[in-house]
C-alpha cells in the first residue's frame, strides 16, 4: 500500500440550508482555503467580491457571516470533487485520475428545493459533467439547470472582472432577493 500523497487535498463538507434553491460549485478547495478551512479562501479570488456584490456576502464580514448571508438567500456551496491529487492550488494541475466526486445526486435527494446548479470554472464544468451528470436520473435531468460561470479564481485573467460579475449576476434570478 502507497503512503498517502502529500498532494490528496479534501472538500470541505457542504455547506446547505434546508431551504437551499442554488447550489454553487466548485472544483476543490485551494491551498489557502485548506490553511483557513474556508472556501474560497485566496484573497485574489473574486467569489467572495462577488457574493458581496450580489447577496451582501462580502469578504468583509466574518467566514460565517458571510456563509450564513448566502444561506439566508437560498445559495449553499459545495465542490464536484470530494478528493483528488493536486500539487499547489491549480484546477489544471489535478491529478484526472485521482478524481473522487461528490455525492451530489445524494445531497439532491436530500434538497429537492434546489433547482440549479452554478459552476464556478472549466475544471469544476468537467469534472461535472465527467462523474455527476451521468449519475442524473430523469428526475433530476428535468429538474436542474446548470449554470457554467466564469471561474473567480485568480488565475482566470482572460475575462475582465466586469464581464465576471455580468455573467455571475444570473444568479440572482435563481435566489431569494430578500
Amino acid at each position: 500500500m502507497n503512503p498517502p500523497s502529500s498532494h490528496q487535498v479534501e472538500s470541505f463538507p457542504p455547506q446547505v440550508a434546508p431551504d437551499c434553491v442554488l447550489l454553487i460549485l466548485g472544483t476543490v478547495p485551494s491551498v489557502r482555503s485548506l490553511e483557513l478551512r474556508q472556501s474560497y479562501g485566496h484573497k485574489h479570488n473574486l467569489f467572495w467580491p462577488f457574493m458581496g456584490e450580489l447577496f451582501d456576502a462580502g469578504p468583509e464580514l466574518a467566514y460565517a457571516e458571510r456563509v450564513a448571508r448566502l444561506q439566508r438567500h437560498g445559495v449553499g456551496i459545495w465542490d464536484v470533487l470530494e478528493r483528488c491529487e493536486r500539487p499547489g492550488s491549480l484546477d489544471s494541475a489535478i491529478v484526472r485520475d485521482s478524481e473522487v466526486a461528490n455525492d451530489i445526486p445524494a445531497l439532491l435527494a436530500t434538497h429537492p428545493g434546489i433547482r440549479a446548479i452554478a459552476l464556478n470554472g472549466g475544471k469544476a464544468q468537467q469534472s461535472f459533467r465527467r462523474h455527476i451528470v451521468p449519475r442524473f436520473d430523469a428526475t433530476l435531468r428535468a429538474r436542474i439547470t446548470r449554470l457554467d460561470l466564469p471561474s473567480t479564481s485568480p488565475a482566470n485573467a482572460s475575462i475582465p472582472r466586469a464581464r465576471k460579475l455580468e455573467l455571475w449576476r444570473q444568479l440572482l434570478d435563481w435566489t431569494r432577493r430578500g
